[in-house]
């Protein structure tokens, strides 16, 4: 839940996931249905799913164990190099480091160097005898990416606070590196179509769409689109604009009221639904229901 996401928005779901799923195996004999509601709202829902499979391969095929081999863990679904080193150092306190981008940051200050010319694993891998000194692997992992948040932090660090300051070329340098983090952001145009009942409050959503970031989850039909032009037999309802990881959206919102939906298309609720429904479609509730 934590991988691009802030704590105090985590600690809720957190907590309410617990509550539903406290063991492993209780988990793994859930569905995707139960899971994904538990996870609406907090975004990048291939996570969810993810964590589903996972439970139920450990389950069904690890005796509820994992690994403490790397190269094992990391064919684990949606379990990349960091996960797979945080897994093993939290779980089995094997001497790892999970390098996250506060990690990134601490070692780069400490060399005084830009991380697009560091070697981590091989690094990490030459210093072993003087990063690993302690038996508390798992604590060791845990306070690197802390002191990255807390002390060493992206911007205004807080050196003079900083106990290895005086190991730190960073803070001994009159020419420190300045590192620059560029994020593309892509801009994309869409027409977003409404089949609304309006006597009954409910709307049209499908599955058969070709939006990655949105991918088998329930959307208005939308199609992508190069220019503004009204479209025939649809009535313009508004436009507006949302982000979703590195996309920002341009959205025209049309509509009509219909009691016939296309095929592969199924009629839900305005206000209540059992099912999940992404946080991107219950913004065009909101939108749609000012008119219903």
């Amino acid at each position: 839940m934590l991988q691009q996401t802030q704590v105090k928005t985590v600690i809720p779901y957190f907590k309410a996931f617990l509550l539903n799923f406290p063991t492993l195996k209780s988990l793994s004999l859930s569905n995707e249905v139960k899971v994904l509601k538990l996870w609406e709202g907090l975004g990048y829902y291939r996570r969810a799913r993810n964590l589903l499979a996972t439970s139920k391969i450990l389950v069904n095929e690890h005796n509820s164990k994992l690994s403490k081999n790397l190269i094992e863990v990391k064919k684990l679904p949606g379990i990349g190099d960091y996960t797979a080193n945080a897994l093993l150092a939290f779980i089995h306190n094997e001497p790892t480091i999970a390098i996250d981008g506060n990690v990134r940051r601490v070692f780069s200050r400490i060399l005084n160097k830009n991380e697009k010319k560091i070697d981590f694993k091989n690094l990490i891998e030459t210093n072993k005898k003087h990063l690993f000194k302690t038996k508390r692997n798992s604590d060791f992992v845990e306070a690197l990416m802390e002191f990255g948040a807390l002390v060493c932090k992206p911007k205004g660090p807080e050196c003079s606070n900083c106990y290895i300051k005086n190991t730190c070329k960073y803070f001994k340098s009159g020419k420190k590196f300045k590192q620059i983090k560029t994020l593309k952001t892509k801009i994309k145009n869409y027409n977003l179509f409404c089949y609304i009942d309006k006597t009954r409050k409910k709307i049209a959503l499908t599955k058969e769409h070709n939006l990655g970031f949105l991918n088998k989850f329930y959307i208005p039909p939308i199609k992508e689109s190069s220019i503004n032009k009204k479209i025939k037999n649809w009535n313009f309802h508004s436009h507006f604009k949302d982000s979703i990881s590195n996309k920002k959206l341009n959205i025209n919102l049309y509509y009509k009221f219909s009691l016939k939906i296309p095929r592969q298309h199924q009629w839900f609720s305005l206000k209540r639904n059992n099912e999940f429904i992404p946080s991107f479609t219950k913004k065009i509730f909101k939108q749609i229901l000012k008119i219903t």
